[in-house]
Parts: structure tokens; C-alpha cells; sequence
């Protein structure tokens, strides 16, 4: 007697299909027994359809999910007299006529299978494979093992065993289904599959997938083409939960606490690669499945009990599913093919502008697979800028040879000896320096510490100034390119993008910020071509680049604010200038939210991003830290002299480059036909001017430190706008091709600004260091150091000067000032009681003043070399302290008898800094998220 077949069909909202699929169902050439319908309550014709063909049909409410559909048709087939197999099929998949037969003559060669699968193939193109049975990965990936749109070609027609198959076409024994308890009903319409699968197999039954059984299948709700009420707008979440459903309920006891924490982070980590390319809704998708389940353990609990209740084990699964490796290949994979996108991306824009500029483009010999490398080396070597742009760079990194491996000296303190430092103090509210302050950390503190959590604390440094003189090169040569086609098509020649690019990426160099260890105007130098170069995008004609503009021009000026804070107070006077304008010149094109917006943006994304910095900076008195640069207090004073001939102060370059540069940017406001952009570059640096002198007149004092404004980063871009300059009207007297007089001047103007990067480049190299070194050596005995980093409690008390001219101190606490907490201790106020103690101390050796010392936190007295004699005869006769040695004859030290006490000085951090710190961060992600480019998605 042969075996009965029931299919059970279930539909919503699929008419579009059904005349198909009821076509392929009644067309097997080995017919059904009998067809169970299941309509939830379709709002188009499929009842009507399904009545005809069928004839009565089971109908369920519009919410109903496919397991408790298929439990509907279940009790229908069992109420009409039952069944040997049940055959699944959904409304938009439709059999091969031979289908069925091949099910069931698989079923009949092997008895042990209790669960079979089709081939699906994509409909409507038909050949396209979409499975051969399916298994899931450890982070929740459904794998088919195939490549994405392969095309069938038999390769992968044998019978075999596999973890599940799709219900699209499942031909499943009817009591299997009874003993497992159908499909479970927590996954309404997504992922069920694999769940009954795993189920079956832990039980175990056989699944098996026949190749030679062909069904198609459109999978409109994974593909978005039709919504239902189950999923709305949400499928991405539907097929997450259910992912995440499946490993926590069937994983076994002892690999479940590993599998919850790892789909955890790997929910966060895929949700900032879904977040980087724009992806926001799938990727709260992706939260809001792990927040349901991670909610509700009661669920999984249930869940899990069940199915040992229904012993279900482990020992069959294993082999069928996916191996372990498989989701770092897919990692791997994806960051090839961005890397190959943006490789293709890079190439074809090149190519197409070699074919605008009217250039030969490259023909590679296809049977010599070398031609392609050897033509990029004989084009390299053979074109002088290329040659140039290296031994350029080469020279560059000769000169910053003392920032190689540890760097420390003039504004630069030494980096701390882990990121976690830098974590520490970003995190806290009362920092552990001298007697405690609520000065907050620098904003430069945070992108420090991502750097130096991937490469380490020194190298961070190291790599900062290292790079900064290629980087700058780099994003100058972009910046003055993409000018250079604004103003004519042609764009400047290769040969003065160079000679300008130069010349911008020595300023930082030339300007003594990089000998005197500025760091923050180094890297402020470093971000502000590629700030200039990403602000050209409120030009674009097209709004969306324009935002995007402005939101990437907002990231760019918070990283350069963050070093160099005048960054954004410029910006924004700037900002008000264009905006102004703009209003001026045509006040209606202006009203346009996508043509203010962008700048509007760019000027208010640092004041969110830095929120952590300058709001307590201004709660707790030490604002005076908004306008100075990254670094040792005092700054640098800069005159106007400086300013026009671009220094610090003394030191820099000799003078004589920067008043060259200043003439051939007087000289640029000749040329008539290039006036204009020329004036704008003028008006920048006036701009720059104007707010440096302003600044200039005020004079910030602490207790520590007296100090005028940090106006480095005003000095480069009175110099850029110089560069700028002179680059544009060059450009524009060659395009003219004037002969005579004309070109002959322009020939000795530009061999006159060439004299400017030759020597600077040659005097960096000779003397860029400066006062940068590889020591970090701070005249404390190493022990002393060594015992100060077991705790903020044991603080060194350093006492210099001498009794004649004024005695000054300091304490020492852990591993001493480091950058970054430099700037905090330049800010804060001095700590009045203990200033009384030291005084007593140093003053008379009758008072008990060393006995007030632990409660300080302090454990030693130092004076360092050379030590006053006066100063040292009252600390030898102190109650309280004891002579400790010193490394050096000239220095003086003693040891304080009472022991430290703990929690003297402890840092702390208060709920509203964490509260800042997580605005922060959230603020940080939206941002690049909208920085990325707009990702449209193609529906079929």
C-alpha cells in the first residue's frame, strides 16, 4: 500500500503566486492524496483562488504565524482521516512537476529519512540556486554553502544528510512532526526551519536534502516584496530573533554561557559595521532582537526545558552545523570586498579623468600578467614629481628621526605607560593630581587613548609627529587639486600641486611647533587640509552631499578643536563670515534648510562631541582651557610679526622663508582673472588675524601658570591661505599663457616660492627636533618613582628654587605628569592648606609640619639638583624626616617617617561623567553613521 501525502498549503496576501503554485501542485506527476489549505486572512484574492482549486479552506486571524498555521492544517488532516507524509508549501513557491516523485522514491531508498528537502531555485529567473539544505553558523548566520547567485549546473546534485531544510517544499513523516511538537510558535514566520531541523536531528531523525526534487520560490517576505503583520517594516529583526532563538535554545548546557556572551558582542560589532554604511534600522534591528531575548531568559528556559523533556540531545548536531571557522571567513571576505570596492572605485575615477584631461589610457597586455606592475613602475620612474613626492617624504621622516620610539621635551610630556591611563583619566570626574582636582581631562585625551589602545602609548606619539609633515603633504596635494578644477577644468600641473603641497606640509615644521613638541598643533596641522578639503562639500549641487559635507567637516573640526580648541572658535567666526554672505549675495537661495544646514552642523557637532570637555571646563573655573593647545603650560607668545612671517614665538625657521611666502601672496592679488579666489584665501587669513589679535590682548592666569592664548593653530591657516593663494594665481597665469614680460616674471616668481619648501625642508631636517628627546628624565631617584605608582598615596613633594630667589613645588604622584595630564595640572588650583605645610616645612625645623604630610599623601621631600643649602640644613633638622639617597651629589632627598595613609588622594568618578562620557559616545557613532554615503537599496 502506498504511502499518503497531504500538502498543507498556507497563504496570506499571495494571489500574485497562487495561480502558479496551485498549477505545479496539481500538475505532479505523482499526485497529492489530498490538499489542506490555510489562508490568515488574506486582503486580496487568495481565498477565492484557493476555493476553486481545493475547495474548502481553513481560514485563520491575519496574525497568525506559520507554525500555528501548519498546527491548523495538522488538525485538518488528522479530522479527514490523516497522513503517512505531509508535504509543506508556502503561496509563493511553486514544485517541478516531478517533485513529489522524487521525494517520495528518496524516501522509499532510504527508510531512515523522516525529513526531506527540495533544491530551491529562485523564482521568477528560475535557475539561480537559493538551497540545498541549510545550517546555521555560531553567530546566528544562516548558511546554504553556496556563492550568492550561483547558477545551477548539477554541481551539487547528491543526496545527502544536512542539519535542516526549508518548509518551502519540506516533506516531513506526520508523526515526526507529532513527536516533536510541530514548529515552535516563538518564531512566527522566519527560522523555524532550522529550529525543527536541529530539533530532529537531536532527537534523532534524519534529514535529507534531494537535489533531484526542484521547487521555486520567490521568498517575498525575506525580500521585502510583500509585509505582513508579523513583520511590518521590521524583517531584519524577525530573522535576527529568530537566529538568536534557535542557538540559545538548542545549545547545549555546557556551551551556553560562551554562546551568550559572544552573540552579545557580536550583536555590538555587528551593529557597527551595519552603522557604517547606514544601515541604522537594521542595525537597531539587530539590539532590539538581542534586548527581547536577553530580556526574557524565561522564554529560552521554557524553551530549553522543553525540548529535553521531548529528549532532544546534542550528539547528532554537531557534525551538521557549520564549522567554527566559517564567520571569521565571512569577516575576512567582507573587508576584501570593501578593499577591492574602494581599490575598483579608486581606479576608474582615475581612469576617467585621465580620459577627461584627453591622456592615453593604459592598454595591459593580457598574456603577460607582469605588464600591469612593470608600466606603474616605468610611469613611477620616469615622472619627477612621483620621484620627487618620495624622496620628499623620505627627507620628512629624517628629519622627525628623534620622534622614533619614545619622544618627550619642551611642551611635550611623556606618554603614560598604558592606554588605560588615558581611559583613567578620560573617565574621571576628581583626578589623582597634587591634592586632587575636578579640572576634567583635555578632549585630546579620548582619541589618544583609541589610538594608543591599538599601538600602545609611545608609538602613539611617536606615529603622531612621525607622520604629521606625509599626511599634511598628502592632504594639501588632495585640497589644492580639487581647487585647482573648481577654478578651470584642467586643474593645476602636477609639478606646482607639489611645489605647493610642500610648502603647506612644512608649515607645522617651519613654525617651531614640531621642535617645540606642540602636539596639538602638529595634529591640528595634520587634520586641517582634509577639514578644508571635506568643507568644499557645501558647494556640491546636490543636498545630500552637502549634509554629509557638513557632518564629516563637524568630525574633522571636533578631532582638530580637540587639539587645537581656537580650531572651532575660528571655525565659527568663518562659519558666520560664509553664512553672512551668502544671505547677502542672494538672501532666497539661502533659505534653503540643505544650504545653511551643512555649515550649521559642522560649526555645532564639535560643541556635542567635546561636550565631556568644555562643559566642566566652564563649571569648574578652568575655561581658560578653550582656547589654549595641547601641552605643557606656558604657550608660546606670538606677536604680529609672528604671526605674518609664521612662528611660535622664537623658534621656527628663519624669517627670511616666511616673508617670501607673504610677497608671492601679495603678489597673487595681481593676476585680474584669478582676483577673486585669491581675495577669499586673503579674507581667511585675515579672518585668522583678526581673531589671533583679539585673543592676543587677554592674559589667562592660574596658580600655577600665567599664559597667553594658544594661537598655533591661527598661525597655520594665515600661512595655508598664503599657500593657497599663491597656488591659485599661479595656476591662472599659466592657463593664460602670457609671453613677454609677463611669463618671464612669472618664471622668477615661481622660482622664488621654490626656495621656500627647499629650505624648509633642508633646515628640518638639520635642525627640526628642537627641543624634542628620546629621555624622560624627571631628577626623582627611580625608587621613589617605582614606589609613587603603587598608589596616588604616595606622592612626592618637590620643592625647587632656593630661599634667596623664591622657593616653588609640586607633587609627584604614580608615574608623574604624563600628556594630557599636563594641561590639568597647569589649570588647577593650588591646594591652600598644603601650601601653608610646605611653608612651615621649609621654614622652621621646630614645627611638626612633616607630621601633616601623610594626610597629603605624600611620602618623600625632594629637592632637586642643584639643592639650596639653606633650604636642605631645615629639612636635615625636621622632626619627621629621614634622609633617603639621591642619585645625585647636588640632589637632596628625605623620606617622611610616619607611614603613607590610604585614600589620602583618590580619584573618583562621578554619576554625571559617566552620563557625559556615554552622550559622547553615542554622539560619536551617530555621526559617522551619517557620515557615510547614502546606501539605496534595489527592490525587485
Amino acid at each position: 500500500m502506498s504511502a499518503t501525502v497531504v500538502a498543507l498549503l498556507v497563504s496570506h496576501d499571495g494571489a500574485r503566486w497562487l495561480p502558479t503554485v496551485v498549477e505545479g501542485l496539481t500538475s505532479q506527476t505523482r499526485p497529492v492524496d489530498r490538499v489542506v489549505a490555510v489562508d490568515t486572512t488574506s486582503r486580496d484574492e487568495s481565498p477565492q483562488i484557493l476555493t476553486e482549486a481545493f475547495g474548502a479552506v481553513q481560514t485563520a486571524p491575519g496574525g497568525t504565524g506559520y507554525p500555528a498555521a501548519v498546527r491548523i492544517g495538522l488538525e485538518e488532516v488528522d479530522r479527514t482521516g490523516g497522513a503517512d507524509w505531509v508535504w509543506l508549501l508556502h503561496d509563493d513557491c511553486t514544485p517541478d512537476p516531478g517533485a513529489l516523485e522524487a521525494l517520495l522514491a528518496a524516501a522509499d531508498a532510504r527508510p531512515h529519512a523522516d525529513v526531506l528537502g527540495p533544491k530551491l531555485r529562485e523564482w521568477p529567473s528560475l535557475r539561480r540556486l537559493l538551497e540545498l539544505g541549510v545550517t546555521i553558523s555560531g553567530t546566528g548566520r544562516r548558511e546554504t554553502g553556496l556563492e550568492r547567485g550561483e547558477y545551477d549546473q548539477g554541481q551539487h546534485d547528491d543526496v545527502r544528510e544536512v542539519l535542516a531544510v526549508n518548509t518551502a517544499g519540506m516533506l516531513v513523516r506526520r508523526d515526526v512532526l507529532a513527536r516533536l511538537g510541530g514548529f515552535d510558535e516563538q518564531m512566527p514566520i522566519f527560522g523555524n526551519d532550522i529550529d525543527f531541523g536541529w530539533r530532529a536531528s537531536a532527537a534523532g531523525y534524519t534529514t535529507l536534502v534531494v537535489p533531484e526534487a526542484v521547487v521555486f520560490h520567490a521568498e517575498a517576505a525575506h525580500r521585502g516584496v510583500r509585509r505582513t503583520p508579523l513583520t511590518g517594516r521590521h524583517i531584519h529583526y524577525q530573522e535576527r530573533r529568530a537566529a538568536l532563538y534557535t542557538l540559545l535554545v538548542n545549545a547545549s548546557t555546557r556551551s551556553l554561557p560562551w554562546r551568550v556572551v559572544r552573540l552579545a558582542i557580536g550583536t555590538f560589532v555587528r551593529m557597527l559595521g551595519l552603522m557604517l554604511v547606514r544601515q541604522v534600522g537594521q542595525a537597531l534591528d539587530e539590539l532590539a532582537a538581542l534586548v527581547s531575548l536577553y530580556g526574557s531568559p524565561r522564554l529560552v528556559l521554557r524553551a530549553r526545558r522543553e525540548r529535553r523533556r521531548r529528549g532532544a540531545g546534542t550528539s547528532g548536531v554537531e557534525p551538521l552545523l557549520a564549522p567554527w571557522w566559517l564567520p571569521y571567513r565571512h569577516g575576512l571576505d567582507v573587508v576584501s570586498d570593501l578593499a577591492a570596492a574602494a581599490t575598483n572605485q579608486a581606479a576608474d575615477v582615475a581612469e576617467r579623468r585621465r580620459i577627461a584631461a584627453g591622456k592615453p589610457v593604459a592598454v595591459v597586455d593580457e598574456e603577460d600578467p607582469w605588464a600591469e606592475e612593470q608600466g606603474f613602475v616605468a610611469r613611477f620612474l620616469t615622472n619627477p614629481v612621483a620621484v620627487g613626492g618620495l624622496l620628499f617624504v623620505a627627507l620628512a621622516l629624517v628629519g622627525a628621526r628623534e620622534a622614533f620610539g619614545t619622544v618627550a621635551g619642551g611642551a611635550l610630556s611623556p606618554a603614560p605607560a598604558q592606554a588605560a591611563d588615558w581611559w583613567r583619566l578620560h573617565l574621571e570626574s576628581q583626578h589623582a593630581l597634587g591634592q586632587g582636582t575636578s579640572v576634567p581631562a583635555p578632549a585630546y585625551v579620548l582619541p589618544l587613548a583609541l589610538l594608543g589602545s591599538l599601538v600602545g602609548t609611545a608609538t602613539t606619539v611617536s606615529l603622531l609627529l612621525v607622520l604629521a609633515v606625509p599626511l599634511t603633504f598628502w592632504g594639501a596635494w588632495r585640497f589644492l587639486r580639487v581647487v585647482g578644477r573648481l577654478l578651470d577644468e584642467q586643474g593645476p600641473p602636477a609639478w606646482l600641486l607639489f611645489l605647493g603641497a610642500t610648502t603647506w606640509a612644512l608649515i607645522p615644521a617651519a613654525s617651531g611647533a614640531w621642535g617645540l613638541g606642540r602636539l596639538g598643533v602638529v595634529v591640528a596641522a595634520t587634520v586641517l587640509p582634509w577639514l578644508a578639503h571635506a568643507a568644499l562639500g557645501f558647494a556640491d549641487p546636490e543636498p545630500d552631499r552637502r549634509w554629509r559635507a557638513g557632518w564629516r567637516t563637524g568630525v574633522l573640526l571636533a578631532l582638530a578643536a580637540a587639539f587645537a580648541p581656537l580650531a572651532f572658535w575660528f571655525s565659527l567666526v568663518l562659519a558666520a563670515l560664509v553664512v553672512g554672505a551668502g544671505f547677502y549675495v542672494s538672501s532666497r537661495g539661502m533659505r534653503d534648510r540643505s544650504v545653511w544646514g551643512p555649515p550649521a552642523v559642522a560649526v555645532a557637532t564639535p560643541v556635542v562631541l567635546l561636550l565631556p570637555w568644555w562643559l566642566p571646563a566652564l563649571l569648574t573655573g578652568s575655561g581658560a582651557g578653550l582656547a589654549l593647545d595641547a601641552g605643557r603650560l606656558p604657550m608660546a607668545a606670538v606677536d604680529f610679526a609672528d604671526l605674518v612671517t609664521g612662528h611660535l614665538g622664537d623658534a621656527g625657521a628663519p624669517d627670511t622663508l616666511g616673508l617670501m611666502l607673504l610677497a608671492v601672496a601679495v603678489l597673487a592679488l595681481v593676476p585680474a582673472a584669478t582676483r577673486i579666489p585669491v581675495l577669499v584665501c586673503w579674507i581667511v587669513a585675515f579672518a585668522a588675524s583678526l581673531v589671533a589679535v583679539v585673543l592676543g590682548l587677554f592674559t589667562f592666569e592660574a596658580d600655577a601658570v600665567t599664559t597667553k592664548a594658544g594661537l598655533g593653530f591661527l598661525v597655520l591657516v594665515i600661512q595655508a591661505g598664503f599657500v593657497v593663494a599663491a597656488v591659485v594665481a599661479a595656476q591662472g597665469a599659466l592657463h593664460r599663457r602670457r609671453a613677454g614680460w609677463g611669463r618671464r616674471a612669472l618664471v622668477g616668481v615661481v622660482l622664488v616660492a621654490s626656495v621656500v619648501p627647499l629650505v624648509g625642508l633642508g633646515w628640518f631636517v638639520v635642525y627640526g627636533p628642537g627641543d624634542l628627546e628620546d629621555s624622560t628624565d624627571t631628577g626623582i631617584p627611580a625608587y621613589m618613582m617605582q614606589s609613587a605608582e603603587l598608589g596616588p598615596e604616595h606622592g612626592i613633594l618637590v620643592v625647587e628654587g632656593s630661599a634667596d630667589t623664591g622657593l616653588t613645588w609640586s607633587v609627584q604622584r604614580e608615574d608623574g605628569v604624563t600628556l594630557g595630564e599636563d594641561e590639568v595640572v597647569g589649570l588647577m588650583a593650588a591646594d591652600p592648606t598644603l601650601g601653608r605645610d610646605v611653608g612651615r616645612l621649609v621654614s622652621s625645623p621646630e614645627l611638626e609640619a612633616a607630621a601633616t604630610l601623610p594626610g597629603h599623601g605624600i611620602e618623600y621631600v625632594v629637592l632637586p639638583s642643584p639643592a639650596d643649602g639653606d633650604v636642605a640644613a631645615v629639612l636635615d633638622a625636621t622632626n619627621g624626616l629621614e634622609q633617603a639617597s639621591a642619585e645625585s651629589r647636588t640632589t637632596r632627598a628625605w623620606r617622611v617617617a610616619e607611614p603613607v595613609e590610604p585614600g589620602a588622594v583618590a580619584p573618583e568618578t562621578a554619576w554625571w561623567r559617566v552620563v557625559l562620557v556615554v552622550l559622547q559616545g553615542l554622539g560619536i557613532v551617530a555621526v559617522l553613521v551619517l557620515c557615510a554615503p547614502t546606501q539605496r537599496k534595489e527592490r525587485r
